[in-house]
């Protein structure tokens, strides 16, 4: 008899401390309205605080903020003679990177014009893949309640070339195969006047469907080498939930 009312009373306890937990995390980012079954680990998710916070792990390999300007080109006093390379300098862990090297570039340039030397290009790739259990988020909120997935992106207005720049997103099924909706940002630089500065790129992905378990996100920048190397960086990247729909 002692051993019933001993295992009663630790359910009790454990159904108690389950609720105080579940309640927190409805306080904590104002989830009234959102499914919350009792099934769910809500201290776990609690330590997760999956909500605002971004997935994205090493968000600026570079070590620079959007809030300030981007550092300008270091001139070359001697030419770089050495063979050309296509992979900047920076701290990528976390990151799964490759480089694309892309044919010269002959648009504008007069036949039958003496040409020196051109610039080599190439495409320098990011991409992460975001587990959305393991960051905290349940099955039934992302099937039933399906969240907003926040995107942005800052990267540098370089002027190497009009497409310096492009993001491939794309939430994927528990296989990380199936893609149930995805955005691409290919955007063009004007490069008729002088600028550099961040320029953002976002989106938000809203109502797109049950099953989504995973993000993958992916970014390719454009870089030259000319008697040296040149590069287009980025800062701030994000993947974040907001607890709304």
């Amino acid at each position: 008899m002692r051993l019933y009312f001993l295992i009663v009373h630790c359910a009790l306890w454990g159904s108690s401390m389950s609720a105080n937990w579940k309640k927190r995390c409805e306080d904590e980012w104002g989830l009234q309205g959102v499914p919350m079954p009792d099934s769910v680990d809500w201290k776990s998710v609690y330590d997760a605080k999956p909500f605002g916070r971004n997935f994205l792990k090493n968000s600026s390999p570079y070590g620079l903020t959007k809030d300030g300007p981007p550092p300008e080109p270091d001139l070359l006093e001697e030419p770089d003679r050495g063979p050309p390379r296509f992979v900047p300098e920076g701290d990528f862990s976390s990151w799964t990177t490759s480089s694309e090297v892309l044919p010269y570039d002959r648009s504008g340039i007069p036949e039958g014009a003496v040409i020196c030397q051109l610039p080599t290009s190439s495409w320098f790739t990011m991409e992460q893949v975001v587990d959305l259990k393991a960051e905290g988020l349940w099955e039934v909120l992302l099937d039933e309640f399906q969240p907003e997935i926040v995107v942005q992106d800052w990267y540098e207005e370089s002027q190497l070339h009009k497409f310096i720049y492009q993001l491939h997103v794309k939430l994927l099924a528990a296989d990380k195969a199936t893609v149930i909706a995805e955005h691409t940002a290919n955007p063009t630089e004007d490069r008729s006047v002088y600028s550099h500065n961040w320029k953002e790129v976002s989106h938000v992905f809203s109502g797109y469907g049950p099953g989504v378990r995973y993000v993958q996100f992916i970014h390719r920048l454009k870089n030259q080498f000319l008697n040296g190397f040149w590069n287009t960086m980025f800062t701030g990247s994000s993947v974040m939930i907001s607890p709304k729909k």
